[in-house]
């Protein structure tokens, strides 16, 4: 078999070779390419984990509120965008959304595609967060009720900074999930990795190069997200706490 690692070293427009492999004066290499799409791929992924963590855990604190109203709601965004198949959202938000709402009309891809992979994983998030609140004692939510704390004042200071404790373990695999899945901009044109992979490989023939390219910068970007996660575990865990490790 033969390795042409260099192909990164060449132009994407006339296929000659750039010293050094980064392109200048308007030149671009397909190393220059790479880093462009793994800069979407984590852009699409921070951001569509902040929109997640936020809805996330507003919706799972919600279904588990001593209102049926609330509850209701939780668990009717969770499972709404929990059934529907990510890359259906996605279309939704790139042709049909648009069309239904004319504001949006004018709205980058990108923010839809931010959007949409941020709601279908904010109802795994609200399942994480909601099953951490009710893993702990009722006593907890009695105490902080007794101590004269209003309702969102024990949400606040005694349930979520114990809840998000033990969640930490499957919000680290959601947070690498979104890297993974945010594969799906490719759809709607976004020029992040797996996009570059498929147009890359047509042009240079050179598949297996720039696969496995991609598929390593895919493990760096979840293996760093799950090694910062992990050093957080380990900051904030309580020993003797329900999935603390201790």
């Amino acid at each position: 078999m033969n390795w042409d690692w260099q192909v990164f070293c060449k132009d994407t427009i006339d296929g000659n070779m750039v010293p050094r492999c980064f392109g200048g004066a308007g030149d671009i290499t397909y190393l220059d390419w790479l880093l462009s799409a793994w800069g979407w791929t984590i852009s699409v992924s921070l951001l569509a984990l902040l929109v997640a963590l936020v809805l996330g855990s507003i919706m799972g604190i919600l279904r588990t509120a001593p209102h049926r109203g609330l509850v209701l709601l939780g668990n009717a965004w969770t499972e709404l965008f929990r059934n529907i198949p990510l890359l259906v959202q996605i279309f939704l938000w790139y042709h049909v959304v648009p069309a239904l709402i004319p504001p949006l009309r004018g709205v980058p891809s990108f923010l839809l595609v931010v959007l949409g992979l941020g709601l279908f994983t904010s109802a795994r998030i609200s399942e994480q967060v909601r099953a951490g609140i009710q893993s702990l004692t009722g006593g907890q939510r009695m105490a902080g009720l007794a101590m004269g704390f209003t309702l969102p004042q024990t949400y606040r200071y005694v349930l979520l900074p114990m809840a998000f404790r033990i969640v930490i373990p499957p919000l680290t695999s959601e947070s690498m999930n979104i890297v993974k899945n945010s594969a799906v901009a490719f759809a709607v044109s976004i020029s992040e990795l797996t996009l570059f992979a498929l147009q890359a490989q047509e042009e240079t023939s050179r598949g297996i190069e720039i696969y496995l390219a991609v598929t390593g910068l895919y493990f760096i970007t979840a293996f760093a997200i799950n090694r910062v996660l992990h050093f957080v575990e380990q900051r904030v865990r309580v020993p003797g706490m329900i999935g603390g490790g201790g």
